[in-house]
């Protein structure tokens, strides 16, 4: 089953936060509720962000900054810059405090340090000269078993059906992959899913969503990688060379 995106409305992790474009050419109240339905659909992966919001040429006051700055605030992020082009946007913006040029915030003090070892805990983003690296989980992801990560995640061993892996950007299982696997949570459809099995028991990437069929996998399976191409989901041979 594919999910295909009919909205422009993006969300992007980045080593400064999180990027939300609006899209000019539909209705905020429209997009408002897109919002919400996306940060609720993974909630602890986005909660303590900071977003930065771009608008285009459109026109928000106010009122309207406020209504989405308490929308993020419900969803546990925070508001902090709307970049666009309308005069009163950035007007509107100025007048509650919020930044309306790109800065570089990897200095900024609630940035998390990277730890010396383990799994990040939920939602933890890494901030520095660089995205958030990638992490390697070196066991099998059992029933009931999840890992969010902001960046790249690797594991090696087999993730079980009941295990779950939420990534922002793309993840490889050097392994048997049976589970749920998420990648490019934040909105990212470059991302890619590679396992020396693939037979997920859901698999997203981006906004995108594919399941496996009901028949059981074949005895003997090459690896593979799926990848968002013309908007679906499609899973080819995993070479080295890729």
């Amino acid at each position: 089953m594919l999910m295909k995106q009919t909205s422009q409305l993006t969300i992007k992790g980045t080593k400064n936060g999180l990027v939300i474009n609006l899209p000019e050419n539909e209705e905020l109240s429209d997009l408002l509720v897109q919002l919400e339905t996306r940060l609720q659909a993974t909630a602890s992966f986005f909660k303590g962000g900071r977003v930065a919001l771009q608008v285009g040429q459109r026109d928000l006051n106010r009122e309207e900054i406020e209504q989405i700055g308490s929308l993020l605030s419900t969803q546990g992020v925070s508001l902090w810059s709307v970049f666009g082009q309308s005069e009163i946007t950035r007007e509107a913006a100025r007048s509650w405090g919020l930044e309306t040029e790109p800065t570089d915030t990897r200095s900024r003090p609630e940035a998390a340090a990277r730890p010396a070892g383990g799994i990040p805990s939920p939602g933890q983003f890494y901030s520095g000269d660089h995205p958030a690296p990638a992490i390697l989980v070196r066991k099998t992801l059992r029933s009931g078993q999840r890992i969010e990560y902001a960046g790249d995640v690797t594991v090696i061993g087999d993730v079980n059906p009941g295990a779950e892996i939420i990534a922002g950007g793309s993840v490889v299982v050097w392994g048997k992959l049976r589970g749920t696997v998420h990648a490019g949570a934040s909105g990212d459809d470059s991302a890619v899913v590679c396992a020396l099995s693939l037979f997920p028991t859901q698999l997203r990437i981006g906004n995108h969503i594919a399941r496996s069929p009901e028949s059981p996998p074949p005895k003997i399976k090459t690896p593979e990688m799926a990848s968002v191409q013309h908007g679906e989901i499609i899973a080819e041979p995993w070479s080295a060379g890729q």
